[in-house]
């Protein structure tokens, strides 16, 4: 059965193959993929490492007012209240001593973050303008040096709000679009392969690109609830796989993200509630860190996922509400959904038998249109972002999604 929105390949009945013979046919679709599309690691550039290296070693014998600082990896009710205790002149000499730490401190004050981030940028910004201009590196290292100057350069420009931002390796970058102080509902944006600073925003296929999708769903949050408060965060403050190989197939850079994932969600400001969009290996991260989530965290949403890491939505063992789509031309749907000798990411997050939420995706082209204005993946988006259930349209074209929720559900 086709659903609008939504590919079944796992439907039952569908394969009359023994499970033994379609287990071992999926095997060899995962050990093609990836002897054709690379088991080497995609060098990324390491310009960054000696900035946060420096800052790190500067940090960790920092004291103002007499007082020592937390330190770089402290828990983030630590750091909150070591900055509730430092008056904001000491903060803002913190952040200007120490912008590549304090930016990313997880639980430091946001327009803090904000202040030392556009810092940290400009300095990162010179150190890569230099590299662009020596000739003892290979051009394509001066190219790649140059391109990382002019990303860092428009990151920085007036109004944007840099949540987190290091420079290091490929780099890791968060942007919030809206007031986070003042939500009472923020959505996070959590993208999958080839992620870095240089492809979180594009000018061409913006949409594909974390900032590109941020700025869609703000608008169509802003658009499906106009009285209400709300932020969007493009989050690409992990490191995600580089292409469809080795690293894409295994959970071993989704649990390093995890980690972090857990951390923004607890160290947001206020009591907003929080959903999470995961597109494609992002779901992975959603899945790995779903059971460590905060009970803020009221919305998982996957589209377009290989899977999570679980056998069923029941076995993320969290409280929050899960959410599937995937567009019938997707072809993530052509990856066996399964997870043998850590290869794979599990089941099918849109199978009936996972028990998720079916979304319809309607209109969305392929594997990088779920953003795109005017689709029902974009608008199902929006109303589970600002708590609008009521009128979210299901796969199955029945209220079977919406069961069990009233209309302005706040969890």
């Amino acid at each position: 059965m086709n659903l609008p929105g939504l590919a079944h390949p796992t439907a039952v009945g569908a394969d009359p193959r023994p499970a033994v013979l379609r287990t071992v046919l999926a095997l060899a679709v995962v050990f093609i993929m990836l002897a054709t599309t690379g088991w080497t690691t995609v060098h990324r550039p390491d310009a960054g490492t000696s900035l946060r290296a420096a800052a790190l070693a500067a940090w960790s014998t920092a004291r103002i007012g007499g007082r020592s600082v937390p330190p770089a990896d402290a828990p983030v009710r630590t750091v909150a209240r070591f900055f509730a205790d430092t008056d904001p002149g000491q903060q803002v000499r913190l952040a200007e001593a120490h912008p590549f730490v304090v930016g990313n401190l997880d639980g430091a004050p946001v327009a803090l973050r904000y202040r030392a981030n556009l810092r940290a940028l400009g300095l990162a910004g010179a150190a890569e303008q230099a590299r662009s201009r020596d000739v003892s590196l290979t051009p394509a290292d001066r190219n790649t040096a140059g391109r990382r100057a002019h990303r860092f350069a428009s990151l920085a420009d007036p109004g944007r709000q840099i949540l987190a931002f290091n420079p290091t390796g490929g780099g890791r970058v968060a942007e919030v679009f809206g007031d986070l102080d003042e939500a009472e509902r923020v959505s996070v944006i959590v993208p999958g392969v080839d992620t870095d600073v240089l492809t979180f925003e594009r000018t061409q296929r913006r949409l594909t690109a974390p900032v590109g999708m941020a700025q869609s769903l703000y608008a169509a949050e802003r658009a499906a609830a106009p009285g209400s408060r709300t932020a969007v965060i493009a989050w690409a403050d992990y490191i995600a796989p580089s292409g469809v190989g080795m690293d894409a197939a295994t959970g071993r850079m989704a649990e390093d993200g995890a980690v972090r994932l857990e951390a923004l969600a607890a160290s947001l400001p206020g009591d907003a509630s929080v959903a999470l969009f995961c597109h494609s290996y992002g779901s992975v991260v959603c899945g790995v860190a779903a059971r460590a989530l905060p009970g803020r965290v009221t919305d998982v949403v996957v589209a377009g996922s290989p899977g999570m890491r679980a056998d069923s939505a029941a076995e993320l063992d969290t409280s929050a509400r899960v959410w599937a789509m995937r567009d019938s031309d997707d072809w993530i749907a052509d990856v066996p959904h399964l997870e043998v000798g850590g290869l794979g990411h599990g089941a099918d997050p849109v199978s009936p038998e996972f028990g998720a939420r079916l979304l319809s995706s309607a209109g969305a082209k392929r594997h990088t249109g779920y953003f795109e204005p005017g689709t029902a993946s974009l608008d199902n988006f929006a109303k589970i972002g600002t708590g609008t259930f009521d009128s979210v349209v299901c796969a199955t074209g029945d209220d079977a999604c919406r069961r069990g929720i009233s209309g302005t559900d706040t969890h």
